[in-house]
This record gives structure tokens, sequence and C-alpha cells, in this order.
């Protein structure tokens, strides 16, 4: 068994509303120093057997018709150790 991990994050071009609202929070919560916050989705997919080429080929099949929205979100998959 193998645990694939696959990060979601919005495009660079793409405005971060949350990410934004997360960074103007910070400094009332007491925490300084932060000039950006950039959020995103992870997910981790357990899979039988080795994580060989064809399973990362089907979890990037995956992240890219259910996990990510390709037009506006950017993903990576890696193989957890």
């Amino acid at each position: 068994m193998a645990r694939v991990i696959v990060d979601v994050m919005l495009k660079p071009e793409i405005l971060d509303a949350q990410g934004q609202a997360i960074a103007r929070a910070l400094p009332r919560l007491g925490f300084s120093g932060v000039s950006a916050v950039r959020q995103g989705k992870r997910f981790e997919v357990e899979i039988d057997g080795p994580a060989d080429e064809t399973a990362l080929s089907d979890v990037r099949k995956m992240a890219e018709t259910l996990l990510a929205n390709t037009v506006i979100e950017d993903y990576t998959v890696t193989v957890e150790s």
C-alpha cells in the first residue's frame, strides 16, 4: 500500500480571496511578519500496491477529473515516503 498526496492550489493569476482574508486576520490575532497567504487543498490517496507509474497516472486522472478544477487550479502529485 502506498500513500499519494495531491496538493491543489489556485493558479498564481487567480485571486485568492480566502488567502487574503486570512492574511488580514493574522495581525488582529497577534501574528506579524506575514506578507501573503494562499489557501489550498490537500488530498491523501491510499492505493493498493506500489506507487508505480500506472498508479500515479490514475491519481493524476483523479486530480484532473475530480480533485482539481484545472481551469483555475494547479495540482502536484507526490508519493509520501
